[in-house]
């Protein structure tokens, strides 16, 4: 067998929504985002929605609504995607690099304690491979240190903590549906927040800062057809090419109807992949998976002999990953490095194995063989 790292879940739903927007002849930003967004906002549970290109973009305009004086400081997990650390810089603020828990992987609070200083504006929790931070006992921390909290949600669409949706418990939550995500777009992103005021700014931002988008023009322009300045617009602010397209909410609008039966797929082979796991630890599972209202992204094990084990599995046609090399390692966040221990020991044991929701349980069950006689053939 070959088998992939990941793999969209895509199929005749999808293709029958962009051959819609096909139809219409309108690709751009147009009503297909806008019931994008109100059936996230109500799927999510948020009374506000904004669609946009990337989490990446999301995660930088999010912070951005909050107009943070320059050089002021935000707190984010050392082992995660570069977008969280990204997303200070491009606000011209100071990433500052919070060690993680050594079971979840995600942000330790013991060391938030730690990292935190006057000078701190925001903190952002990531969610690793969809397990949830405990986001009651990070609210309440932030709140006590008047921190705002955006929540990275890029690896966990659809989930849920202590029966509140995930990215919904901090003031912004910004999600993720690239390829590989629990849904996609191709790429794409969604802010979410139930301040619609704090998002009403970013509609503006995510179109190169421009008060009144194409759809709305041409909208105004049908309605209006006596007004020849229906098409007249103005720049307030600075803004940014972010926007979402028709053609990544028509997908989208597919996906979202799959989400839940996806995540539960993945649960099925989470579970299964957890009863192969061998009994003298060799290969163990890096997280505590809870497979119930989950929305695991990645699957993750521990394994001491990491490129042994790569190889591998690589010799029978798997596919691995390593996910993250800590952003303290990378050049551009050297000058920001701070005491991460936990973060730089652990991720040297991490390796990601397939986990998609179209993975077959024949497949399933070859990569547990191959995990199973790692050690037993040489």
């Amino acid at each position: 067998m070959n088998i992939r790292l990941f793999k969209p879940s895509v199929g005749k739903e999808e293709l029958e929504r962009i051959e819609d927007s096909f139809n219409s002849a309108w690709l751009g930003l147009g009503p297909k985002v806008g019931e994008f967004e109100q059936k996230w906002s109500a799927y999510a549970g948020c009374k506000e929605s904004v669609g946009v290109n990337s989490c990446t973009a999301a995660l930088h305009l999010a912070l951005s609504a909050f107009r943070f004086p320059r050089g002021k400081k935000v707190l984010v997990p050392a082992l995660t995607f570069a977008a969280t650390a990204m997303a200070p810089l491009y606000n011209g603020l100071e990433p500052v690099f919070v060690d993680i828990d050594e079971d979840t992987l995600s942000i330790s609070l013991d060391d938030l304690e730690r990292k935190y200083d006057p000078d701190c504006v925001a903190v952002m929790p990531v969610h690793f491979a969809g397990h949830p931070v405990p986001m009651d006992r990070l609210v309440a921390w932030a709140k006590a240190h008047n921190l705002k909290v955006i929540e990275d949600s890029a690896h966990s669409a659809g989930g849920k903590y202590k029966g509140k949706t995930i990215g919904t418990w901090g003031d912004i939550g910004c999600f993720s549906f690239e390829e590989k995500k629990c849904m996609t777009t191709g790429d794409g992103g969604m802010i979410c927040s139930d301040d619609a005021e704090l998002l009403k700014p970013l509609r503006h931002s995510r179109w190169v800062g421009i008060n009144k988008d194409t759809w709305q023009r041409y909208e105004a322009n049908a309605l209006n057809d006596r007004d020849a300045n229906s098409w007249y617009y103005e720049i307030s602010d600075i803004g940014y090419k972010y926007n979402m397209n028709d053609l990544m909410a028509s997908i989208g609008l597919a996906q979202l109807t799959k989400l839940d039966a996806m995540n539960r797929r993945r649960e099925e082979i989470i579970r299964r992949y957890e009863a192969g796991l061998p009994q003298d630890g060799s290969v163990r599972s890096a997280l505590p998976y809870e497979t119930q209202d989950s929305s695991y992204w990645a699957y993750m094990v521990r394994v001491a002999e990491r490129e042994k084990f790569i190889l591998h599995l690589k010799k029978q046609g798997i596919a691995t990953g390593v996910h993250y090399l800590p952003l303290t390692k990378h050049p551009l966040f050297v000058p920001y490095r701070s005491d991460t221990p936990v973060a730089d020991r652990v991720w040297t044991q991490l390796v990601t194995l397939p986990l998609f929701a179209d993975l077959t349980d024949e497949e399933t069950d070859y990569v547990v063989a191959a995990i199973q006689s790692f050690g037993t053939d040489g």
